[in-house]
């Protein structure tokens, strides 16, 4: 068992959140502390003007750096972790096309922090021919098989339904012995979450987000938006599939005349509606869909998947997780697989042909030393 720490700094871009686990990359032991840094107004500014940049634009070296020294800023926390998994900040995901850019250096944070870290997770799958995305789908497998073991979960499929910026959804059997194996996971991006309320709230009201989902509560949905967004060609594309963050780049045009409230409104249903839509592609019903990220904390939006969805509806909480660090955690998972040479991303996940060990592990100068010195 590895004592490792995860830092994951989304598309929703409003910090960083970092978590501890105790693991051998398979089974989970335990659960540690976890904390978060949250950007500055100037923070935020320089990596949203980084946003769809690739290596070498203008901005991106600024984002990177900023990116490695606030990780490194909060991974001096948690001195008890022997490795990072630092997942980067995603700028642009393009997998048919360019690839996909996550900026900061594993190599620069390890120097930084004096531990071995694991990052560059996604552009392996990428570059055999998988979608990079989600990666978290193996750990939420590894999350049900914890929740079963502490009887928090029934011993068959559930849903894992994380609303960052994007939305991705996880179906999971936890009788299945290994994430890669046969039934054991179907993942795949669901469509936009909270990336075009947020950016919404912060062009028009100079808000970080719709707290609680109070002004989208206040709203009228229009449906005829809803109805349009949801004609698009991804939501018929059969998974494994993923997308870019402002890939519905239309859908917040599509409210830009409608007042505050009908705008959130609007984009809260069509949220909704684009997991409603991706119900059709799991393999079985789940027992229940166990809602994480950001988007839980949003009443009108776990009010509208109540409404929407065909089976119950509950923050991943019920199942003695926390939704806030599931992500973190998860690349803190990732980090010892990816130590252990197991796979991160299979063809269920990602669509990769075959499962994937991503990942990169970068040694800070001392510890590289003692290695060369010892050899």
């Amino acid at each position: 068992m590895i004592r490792a720490l995860g830092m994951m700094s989304g598309t929703s871009m409003d910090g960083v959140d970092a978590a501890v686990i105790e693991t051998d990359g398979i089974s989970i032991a335990e659960f540690g502390r976890s904390g978060f840094r949250g950007y500055s107004d100037n923070e935020s500014a320089v990596l949203h003007q980084a946003l769809g940049r690739w290596p070498g634009a203008p901005g991106v070296a600024e984002a990177a750096a900023l990116s490695v020294a606030s990780h490194a800023a909060l991974a001096a926390d948690f001195p008890e972790a022997e490795v990072i998994g630092y997942h980067g900040q995603t700028l642009a995901h393009d997998p048919q096309g360019r690839g996909t850019h996550q900026a900061g250096s594993g190599a620069d944070l390890a120097g930084q922090t004096g531990r071995p870290v694991i990052w560059d997770f996604r552009a392996e799958d990428v570059r055999r021919g998988g979608e990079g995305a989600p990666l978290a789908p193996f750990f939420h497998w590894a999350c049900a098989r914890w929740a079963v073991g502490q009887g928090r979960l029934p011993d068959e499929p559930v849903a894992f339904l994380n609303l960052g910026g994007v939305g991705n959804i996880t179906w999971v059997d936890p009788r299945v012995a290994q994430p890669e194996g046969d039934g054991a996971c179907l993942a795949f991006d669901t469509g936009p979450a909270n990336a075009p309320i947020n950016d919404l709230m912060r062009r028009r009201l100079r808000q970080s987000h719709d707290a609680g989902g109070l002004l989208a509560a206040s709203g009228t949905v229009h449906p005829g938006i809803v109805a349009e967004f949801l004609c698009h060609p991804y939501f018929d594309r059969p998974p494994p599939k993923s997308l870019d963050r402002d890939q519905f780049g239309q859908l917040s045009q599509a409210v830009s005349s409608l007042s505050d409230a009908d705008a959130a409104a609007t984009l809260v249903a069509a949220l909704s509606g684009s997991v409603g839509a991706a119900m059709r592609w799991l393999p079985s019903r789940p027992a229940a869909v166990l809602v994480c990220g950001g988007g839980r904390h949003n009443a009108t939006i776990m009010a509208a998947l109540a409404a929407d969805l065909p089976c119950a509806v509950q923050p991943v909480e019920s199942a003695g997780l926390d939704g806030d660090m599931l992500e973190a955690q998860a690349f803190a998972w990732l980090a010892v697989r990816v130590m252990r040479g197991l796979p991160t991303s299979g063809p269920m996940t990602t669509a990769a042909p075959d499962p994937v060990c991503g990942g990169r592990i970068s040694h800070p100068a001392r510890h590289r030393s003692a290695i060369e010195n010892s050899g």
